[in-house]
Parts: structure tokens; C-alpha cells; sequence
């Protein structure tokens, strides 16, 4: 069974809903707490409080895991971790790809993300995005890179069943996921062509960082990636997920299409040009659940209930292998039902709520039970 592990960046902000630049004193807390006990699992990866970029973001991340429910449990903890170390500072954390509100974020009091901020000028100092990573467990790099290259096609439909940012410095972007659109100024990010092998990852990478335009192997913000740090491939595309299941529902599909792309004839004969997948991205971003989005199948526009639904009979045999599939169609149902993130700050909008008052629910909706 592969294992999987999730990464979710959260914003901080004040119990009144607005972002608060509180990060190092969150950081500070639990760097302090952590120094005084020994780990339980020294030598695993996930389970602590990290920094991000801005002041008024922090991530956090879970132990490798096999089991959907397991991985939930450490989803919520992980939650309910960050958001106590945030209320130590006089802050909440809320899971939301952008905040309602026009921000003048702050960089993070460090030598790396100064160095960036100076060398990528608006770009990086309009970064205020939080997204989900699931990192899944490969036997090497070649096939990690099989992985890569067969689930790019499908990396929009993660993304839709993501979005959950429509808010942009005060305005109503018209796009559901508007951080993919923010995110997609660095020079590195968004999808790839296909790498072939390992060696051809490693000549892409070595290549970029020749450029200049990126200053080191962390500014490699492709859609999915060889992990530098563990043995796994990492989808970037997610924006953090208003609902800790969807997050989990990332994870499975993940999962589901590592798994695929290891068995027979799994990667097309004739993949898709990257102009494709970055098409079908841009629609994703724009639509979200409430339009057509582009099939990974027929590379045309269809309802995105279809869409999703070709991308679970895809990975069908693995999930059903993993014993994930009957959990990933109920989930799948429940997100078509209510709307992914994006959709429920919509229609909390529609229904009379300012910034704050949007940012107080997502707080609620971000350490909800179920």
C-alpha cells in the first residue's frame, strides 16, 4: 500500500476575521514545545508546525499514512494543532485559498524569503496563497516520473475539486480557484510536459536552475514533483480545502492515479501537449463544480459531474484495490452536493456576509467534525 501524507498551508487571522501577520510568534510557541518533548516518530516526516513565506500564513503536515481514516484523524489534528499554537498569538486559522479582504501581506523574517521578495518584486509581495500538497510514496525516481507524466492530464480536475479561493485583494474574482491564477506568475509553476524518465526530469530541473529565473530546487513550484526530501511525488495543484475530507479525497485520488500509472499501457501513446493541460488548468480555476471543465478523455468541455466521474472510473482498480472506492464515491457525491469551497463562501456571500464575516465562517467550517 502506498502511503500517503498531506501538507496544508492556513492564513492566520484575528478572531474578528482579519488576516493578522502573527507567524513567528505562532512558529516561536510551538518550535518551544516541540524543543521540550521527544518525538514519537523521530524519523518520520510531517506532524509539526512550519513556516511559510508570509507572516500571516503557517502550514502544516501529516505523518506518512496508509489509511484514509487514519490520514483524516491526522488531517483534523493537524488543524486543531496549528489553530492552538495561533490562539496563543490572538489568532485563528482558516482554511482558504485567498482572503476576502485587500491584504498587505508581510514576508517572513528570513534570509531566503527576503532574497525572494527582492528578486521576484510584485510577484512576491502579492503572495498571499495557501494550497494543499499530497505527497504519495514511489519505489524511486523513474517511477515517480512515470507517476508525473501519466497523472498531468488529470491534475485539473484535482484543482476544481479544490477551489476555494474567489476573493482577490477585496474583489469577487469570477474564478473559483484565483490563488492557481497568483500562483501562476512564478517562473517555475503550473503543469509540465511529459519527462520520459528520470534522467530527463533531472536534465528539466538542472536546465531551470541555469536559467537564473529560479534561485534554488525549492522554487520548482510545478503542478506535481519529485520531492527533494522524501521518496514520493508531490501534487502542488490543490488549494487548501475548506473541509478537511476534501483534503483526504485529494490524497485517495492521488493515490489512486500513482497506482495506475505503474500498471500495463497506463500512460498514453500520445500525451497531451502542455498547452492542453494548461487550458483545461485555467478552466478548472475559472469553474471550479459550477461549469463545464475539460476532459482529460475527449479533451472537450463537459458538465464537471462527468469530468469528475471519468477521472474516478480512471483510477476505479486501484481504489477498489486500496479499498478506498466505496469511501472516494461517497465523498465525491458530497462535494458535487454542497459545492467545494469556493461554492460555500459564495453562497455565504449571497447570503449577507461581509470579509469578516466570510473569514469567521471558513475558521468554523476549517475545524468542523464532519
Amino acid at each position: 500500500m502506498r502511503t500517503l501524507g498531506v501538507e496544508e498551508e492556513f492564513l492566520l487571522v484575528t478572531p474578528e476575521g482579519e488576516p493578522q501577520a502573527v507567524a513567528h510568534a505562532v512558529l516561536r510557541a510551538a518550535a518551544r514545545d516541540a524543543a521540550a518533548v521527544e518525538p514519537d516518530e523521530p524519523d518520520e516526516p510531517g506532524g509539526a508546525l512550519e513556516k511559510e513565506f508570509k507572516q500571516e500564513q503557517v502550514e502544516v503536515s501529516t505523518h506518512p499514512r496508509e489509511s484514509l481514516a487514519d490520514l483524516l484523524d491526522e488531517v483534523r489534528a493537524g488543524r486543531a494543532l496549528a489553530d492552538e499554537y495561533a490562539q496563543r498569538a490572538g489568532a485563528r486559522v482558516a482554511a482558504l485559498g485567498t482572503a476576502p479582504q485587500a491584504v498587505e501581506s508581510t514576508v517572513l523574517a528570513d534570509r531566503r524569503a527576503h532574497r525572494i521578495r527582492a528578486e521576484f518584486g510584485q510577484t512576491a509581495r502579492e503572495q498571499l496563497t495557501c494550497g494543499c500538497h499530497v505527497h504519495v510514496s514511489v519505489e524511486d525516481d523513474e517511477e515517480g516520473v512515470r507517476v508525473l507524466d501519466h497523472l498531468r492530464s488529470w491534475t485539473p480536475v484535482l484543482l476544481a475539486l479544490s477551489a476555494n479561493s474567489p476573493w482577490w485583494q477585496g474583489s469577487r474574482t469570477g474564478y473559483a480557484s484565483y490563488r492557481s491564477q497568483v500562483w501562476g506568475r512564478w517562473p517555475s509553476a503550473g503543469p509540465t510536459s511529459p519527462f520520459g524518465d528520470a534522467a530527463g526530469y533531472r536534465a528539466l530541473v538542472d536546465d531551470l536552475l541555469s536559467t537564473g529565473a529560479v534561485l534554488d530546487r525549492g522554487m520548482l513550484y510545478f503542478d506535481a514533483r519529485l520531492s527533494d526530501r522524501y521518496p514520493t511525488v508531490e501534487v502542488r495543484v490543490a488549494d487548501v480545502c475548506l473541509d478537511a475530507t476534501d483534503a483526504v479525497l485529494q490524497a485517495a485520488l492521488v493515490r489512486g492515479l500513482a497506482e495506475t500509472a505503474t500498471r500495463a499501457d497506463a500512460v498514453p501513446a500520445q500525451p497531451p501537449r502542455v498547452e492542453l493541460v494548461r487550458a483545461a488548468n485555467w478552466r478548472a480555476a475559472r469553474s471550479g463544480l459550477a461549469g463545464d471543465l475539460v476532459s482529460p478523455v475527449a479533451w472537450q468541455p463537459r458538465p464537471a459531474a462527468d469530468v469528475i466521474g471519468e477521472l474516478v472510473d480512471h483510477v476505479r482498480d486501484a481504489l477498489a484495490d486500496a479499498g478506498d472506492l466505496d469511501w472516494v464515491e461517497r465523498q465525491v457525491e458530497q462535494v458535487l452536493s454542497r459545492g467545494n469551497g469556493a461554492l460555500e463562501q459564495l453562497t455565504w456571500r449571497d447570503e449577507g456576509a461581509d470579509d469578516a464575516e466570510v473569514v469567521r465562517r471558513a475558521v468554523d467550517r476549517t475545524h468542523a467534525a464532519g
